[in-house]
């Protein structure tokens, strides 16, 4: 065996390179081409090989530390027979050593008539950058898919497997990767056009590749011991692998995978995966993807229970030339209405839905609520019905906090929330928005009544922030302006429970021996089966009925 020095190969003109991810440890048995670490600049991120298998016997880099061509990386040891001289290139003067103390690299030199090192084997002349079109990978289809994202501009250099734009079909998005780095001269596409296997999307400035003859000697150097200058390759461009054509774990529309923090080899796995990388956490530094991150990713998606995943073996409805029976018109759906869309059956296909049903006499509430009137006017605030019911809901979420969790997608443990946030669905002309009250356990009914109509406003407006609508424990859906005798809401999830309200209707309750006219609330509640228990959903609205009915309750 002998030690082996690994340095940093040919960088181009990038300088001072900082390092952002160690994927090997001391003691890693390593194969050629493993990637052992990952490259920064200010322009991309590279993988750097190893150059042959060995042992990773020490790290001379740590995260974050900055280098640069021909920078000493590791040590490797090798077997004696793969062993190379290190490679010609001037080391920091902290690495230096004296020749005395250098191991031999090798137990044997070689003799005189072995062959001659592959240095000495005709390398292939420079060439001229020329434009090179990148073309759109074998999609499996002769379809069409949409253009949704392009993730470069004129300008911008480019390195291999880099994303240049995602494509979107009626099934699945797919990044487009570089399959040759260089500058890109023009893009040839934009945002919303259709395109096809083999249609050129970008033209980009790189290097010609060297003809096949200019190579060969390379090839035949393979069978020879390798030349000093092998011990720190530069990466080769490669042809662009084939994009998997089949449909990414529960794809998100529009999903940005470019602007995703991982390197090439990383994205290359989750295409063979077909895992979106919008859905994972990345655990590397500054939050960068891994290959861990992916495997955990599919390990936990394979452990999840079967109506967890979605759709899956649900065919879609076919489509339909409506125009054979009269006329038509296509009707461009909004993006919030596609979102609201796509979370309304991701949320029905992996929640076990249970609805408990009740009617509540809020016919005290109301005259209650009638009497306030005037003091509501001396405040300036209009006092609805709604927050006494998003108190009751805070009231009845902290008598029963086995409502007020969110289930860990390993279905291994509950996450109990000790807040009291509230979602009030809102309906706009733009689509269906969910602001969230919070901390509605610790407010006044007036503070509630004043900020369920700031939020109102700002939904109608479009005015709320992605911050306005996160956070929420639990959900309040409201018709009872619409009309309806009930209805089952959709759980929010990571929320497992809503809360339907329907309109108030006035119906005889016989009440001391006699028949009499009161107002009757019909609430539904909707709830996650693998979270919350039947009778705990009894219990729950039950209660909700004790508070509601008699509002001096909220005050125990």
């Amino acid at each position: 065996m002998a030690l082996e020095k690994i340095l940093v190969p040919d960088l181009g003109d990038a300088d001072d390179v900082e390092v952002i991810e160690l994927l090997v440890a001391v003691g890693d048995t390593v194969a050629e081409e493993d990637s052992l670490l990952v490259l920064e600049s200010d322009k991309a991120a590279m993988e750097i090989p190893a150059p042959r298998g060995g042992v990773v016997k020490s790290l001379e880099v740590n995260l974050g530390d900055k280098v640069r061509s021909g920078s000493l990386i590791l040590t490797l040891e090798v077997a004696a027979s793969n062993a190379v001289e290190p490679a010609n290139v001037e080391e920091p003067l902290a690495d230096k050593e004296s020749s005395a103390d250098k191991e031999p690299l090798a137990d044997k030199a070689p003799s005189a008539d072995e062959a001659p090192p592959a240095s000495a084997a005709k390398t292939p002349p420079p060439t001229e950058p020329t434009p090179v079109d990148v073309l759109v990978p074998d999609l499996g289809t002769g379809d069409e898919v949409e253009v949704i994202e392009i993730a470069i501009a004129v300008g911008d250099r480019v390195a291999v497997d880099d994303t240049l734009m995602t494509l979107e079909s009626d099934k699945a998005a797919m990044d487009v990767p570089a399959n040759r780095a260089g500058e890109v001269l023009e893009v040839l596409v934009k945002v919303g056009d259709k395109v096809k296997t083999g249609a050129a999307i970008v033209r980009l400035l790189a290097a010609a590749e060297a003809p096949a003859a200019a190579l060969e000697p390379a090839a035949k150097a393979e069978e020879q011991p390798a030349s000093p200058a092998q011990s720190a390759p530069t990466p080769q461009p490669t042809a662009a692998p084939q994009a998997d054509p089949s449909p990414v774990q529960n794809p998100v529309p529009g999903s940005a995978s470019a602007k995703v923090y991982a390197g090439p080899a990383v994205r290359k796995l989750a295409r063979e995966l077909g895992v979106d990388l919008t859905q994972v956490e990345g655990s590397g530094m500054k939050s960068r993807i891994v290959k861990d991150d992916i495997h955990g990713f599919v390990k936990s998606r394979l452990n999840a229970p079967a109506n967890a995943q979605g759709g899956i073996g649900i065919a879609p409805v076919p489509d339909i030339d409506f125009s054979q029976f009269g006329e038509v018109e296509e009707v461009q759906r909004s993006k919030l209405h596609r979102l609201t869309a796509t979370n309304m059956q991701r949320n029905w296909n992996a929640v076990p839905h249970v609805a408990q049903f009740n009617e509540i006499d809020i016919s005290d509430l109301e005259d209650f609520r009638a009497s306030l009137k005037g003091e509501a006017e001396r405040k300036g605030v209009k006092m609805t019905f709604l927050p006494f019911l998003l108190k009751a809901c805070a009231k009845a979420l902290s008598e029963y906090p086995q409502f007020n969790v969110s289930l860990h997608s390993s279905g291994e443990y509950l996450i109990q929330k000790k807040y009291i946030h509230i979602g009030v669905a809102v309906a706009t002309e733009a689509g269906l928005m969910v602001p969230v009250i919070r901390d509605v356990d610790k407010k006044s009914l007036w503070q509630l009544a004043a900020e369920v109509i700031e939020v109102s406003d700002k939904a109608k407006a479009r005015k709320l922030s992605p911050q306005d609508m996160q956070g929420a424990c639990f959900s309040i859906s409201s018709l009872g302006a619409l009309g309806g005798t009930g209805f089952i809401p959709i759980v929010n999830a990571p929320e497992v429970a809503i809360l339907g309200v329907a309109k108030t209707q006035i119906k005889p309750q016989f009440i001391g021996g006699e028949f009499v006219p009161r107002q009757m609330l019909p609430i539904t509640l909707s709830y996650d089966h693998k979270a919350v228990n039947g009778v705990d959903g009894g219990l729950f609205v039950t209660y909700l009925e004790k508070v509601l009915s008699d509002i001096r309750n909220l005050v125990l």
